[in-house]
Formats: C-alpha cells, structure tokens, sequence
C-alpha cells in the first residue's frame, strides 16, 4: 500500500507534523523525532519555504527516531532526497507566479522520476491569514482572501479537473488564524480529492473541528515547536 492510500486517500484522518530543516540542530531533530514516534501524529512532513540545511540529513536523523513516514514538502526544487517515503509534487496553483506553478518543478522532476520516490501531485492554494508569511513573500503570489470561498473552491476544482491527486489549503506558518470551517466544508462538497489543512493550528480542538468540517491531514508546525508537549492533551 502506499503511502497515499494509507494516509491521504484511506477515508482516516490523519495529523502530521511539519519540521523546517533550518530551525533544528542535529539533537532537536532526534528530539523531535522521538516525541512524534510516541504522538498519534500519523507523518512527519519536513520542508520550508527557504531551506539552507541538508534535507537529506534531517530526513536520516528522523529515520533514526521514527518508523513513521517522512513526506518532503518542498518550498523549491531543490528540496529533494531520495531516502524520504514520498514527496507532496507541489504546484502553487492559488497563484499567477510561473515559477512556483510549473517551474522549479520542471528543475527537479528527472532527477524525481529516476529516484523512484512516491509522488503525490498536490494542488497547493494560499489563504490568507491574517498576516504575510513566507511563502507568500518568497512565492511572490497573493494569497486568496479568508472570506473568498468561491475563489477557493473554484480554484480546487480546476485542479482536480487538471489531475491533482489531493489539495493543500495553507494560510501560511505562524498565521494569525485558521482557515475557516466553512471554506473547507466548501471545498470538501466541490471536490473528491484529499484536502491537507495547515497554518494557524494551536490545539487539538482546531484539529477537530478542522476534521469535522471535511479535512484529511491537518498539518501542525510552529504549534509544535513551542510546545513540544503538544500532543499530551490529545
């Protein structure tokens, strides 16, 4: 089975924890690994927008810690290393910037497709909010407003129509809010597709009412790292 009809297209709710290569020491990401293996948290995805640090290496350190799937969620093409289980194929579809769309996907995808790695085809769509996050600022793309719903269903829909395997409906790590409920019972009606919720996540009251209201995986991140006893609660 792989990893995307076990924890993405399985009808399971899932939570995964999002880990930025550039705020771990070698130690912290042991840490952190260790922690997760004892949480519910079903994958770690490890990835950022601006990633200086060894992928590959945060990936082992992990490997070491946790039997749990390691998923790269890149913030450009040169993210990438084999010895993670699968790879979100990210296209930033929420935005107009070519690059982010279909460009540094174009850099990377021989390397890609001659690794060999679970490849997940992932429409991902930037909602705002509540403040400008780094995607935003290094995408060069304008996030869709929280109160658009249209937009973002509409968005959804024609990438599925384009072949998207699941969606990935961000405001953005340390967002002021959430996506709201109401934009995600949208989406959930309009597509058939996986949808991944991340950004503004601080409880496990959000994570279930975010489930409720249709999503798949919620992604928690800077919920984590300032709490790493975050799930004791669960």
């Amino acid at each position: 089975m792989t990893i995307y009809q076990k924890y993405f297209n399985s009808g399971e709710k899932h939570i995964a924890v999002l880990l930025d290569p550039d705020k771990l020491t070698d130690e912290k990401t042991a840490f952190y690994g260790s922690l997760i293996e004892k949480s519910p948290a079903g994958m770690i995805f490890t990835g950022g927008s601006l990633v200086n640090t060894d992928i590959e290496k945060t990936v082992e350190i992990l490997k070491n810690e946790t039997e749990k799937p390691i998923v790269i969620f890149p913030g450009s093409g040169s993210q990438f290393t084999n010895k993670a289980d699968a790879l979100l194929f990210l296209s930033l579809i929420s935005g107009r910037n070519p690059e982010y769309l279909i460009g540094e996907q174009v850099k990377t995808a021989y390397k890609i497709k001659k690794s060999g790695i679970e490849t997940i085809p992932t429409g991902y769509i930037l909602i705002d909010g509540g403040r400008i996050t780094s995607v935003q600022y290094v995408s060069n793309t304008m996030p869709i407003p929280y109160d658009k719903i249209d937009l973002a269903v509409s968005t959804a829909v024609a990438g599925e129509l384009l072949g998207m395997k699941c969606f990935y409906l961000e405001a953005g790590s340390g967002a002021e809010f959430h996506i709201k409920k109401e934009l995600i019972s949208a989406v959930r009606k309009n597509i058939s597709s996986p949808i991944i919720v991340g950004g503004g996540i601080r409880s496990m009251q959000t994570i279930q009412e975010l489930f409720s209201a249709g999503a798949d995986i919620a992604v928690i991140g800077t919920a984590f790292e300032n709490n790493p006893n975050f799930f004791k609660s669960f």
